[in-house]
């Protein structure tokens, strides 16, 4: 039997490879709609973050380590990261909750907290700084209750991780509330007849399914927090190695003509940004798929 192909069989398979191509593209326009994307994409997101990368490349990999180890960058470095953590840990347990509420449960108001929601995305983040500290400072409406039991919240890192579980909340309701809409009442009910109680029944019926949807709103949190400069330069006081976020010394690298310094400052906040994307990317990933293959 002849191993080799005929022409007339080579032109019937390059045939029908087209036609699954076209099959797979059923809708119009896909080459300039393509186009247009990657031109917005390089010119928008590629083109500025490679002009940075190329100003920090020009001061070398000595100078750029100089930098990002100078004792008051890495004491802010090493606040923002902390503070954006432990902000989105607040975040995925009551934006949770909140969400839970706005989809499980029927009452007055709800529509007015489901606007509530949205309204740190809506209002300037100088704003929300400026709201925060006159809240929480000593004389403060409120601060001035923490200040008698010797708590100070304004201008310290208290009031940064304040204002970054302010800013980001909406992320993580905005991401678990579609799937907690999907996902049927009945799981729980059949759950509860099999003798499970809440606590087994979130944890093995509940949380496998919202995981995903967790953890890419924890991983958009956790990048807006460590970015956020507007909200959190009023309430933060801005002490050097104490109080000085990482948006800060690029400012202040900025006011003093150091564009290679705030260029490498911003650079190594952008490639921590994009590891954690990445890996919680990875993560939802494969968790999406041990789910869809249940």
């Amino acid at each position: 039997m002849s191993a080799t192909t005929s022409p007339a069989s080579k032109a019937t398979h390059k045939k029908s490879w087209l036609t699954r191509l076209r099959q797979r593209n059923v809708l119009p326009g896909f080459g300039l709609s393509m186009g247009i994307t990657v031109f917005s994409l390089s010119l928008l997101v590629v083109l500025p973050f490679a002009m940075m990368a190329y100003t920090t490349t020009q001061m070398g990999w000595s100078g750029f380590w100089q930098t990002i180890s100078q004792p008051q960058v890495a004491a802010a470095i090493k606040l923002t990261l902390w503070m954006s953590f432990l902000a989105m840990l607040t975040n995925m347990v009551f934006g949770t909750l909140v969400a839970w509420v706005l989809v499980r449960y029927e009452f007055w108001g709800k529509s007015l907290i489901n606007a509530l929601v949205d309204l740190p995305f809506a209002l300037p983040t100088a704003v929300t700084g400026i709201s925060l500290a006159t809240l929480y400072a000593p004389n403060g409406l409120i601060g001035q209750w923490f200040d008698k039991i010797g708590i100070q919240v304004a201008f310290t890192p208290i009031g940064i991780w304040l204002a970054l579980v302010v800013v980001s909340f909406p992320f993580i309701v905005r991401a678990v509330q579609p799937v907690l809409a999907e996902l049927s009442v009945e799981f729980e009910e059949a759950a509860a007849v099999l003798g499970a109680n809440r606590l087994t029944t979130f944890n093995k019926v509940i949380l496998p399914e919202l995981l995903p949807a967790l953890l890419m709103g924890a991983g958009m949190m956790f990048a807006r927090a460590t970015g956020e400069y507007g909200s959190v330069i009023f309430i933060a006081g801005n002490i050097p190695m104490q109080s000085e976020i990482l948006p800060l010394i690029i400012i202040s690298k900025l006011e003093q003509f150091d564009v290679q310094g705030a260029s490498a400052v911003a650079l190594f906040m952008l490639l921590i940004s994009f590891v954690i994307l990445l890996t919680i990317n990875i993560v939802q990933w494969k968790l999406s798929r041990r789910v869809g293959a249940r």
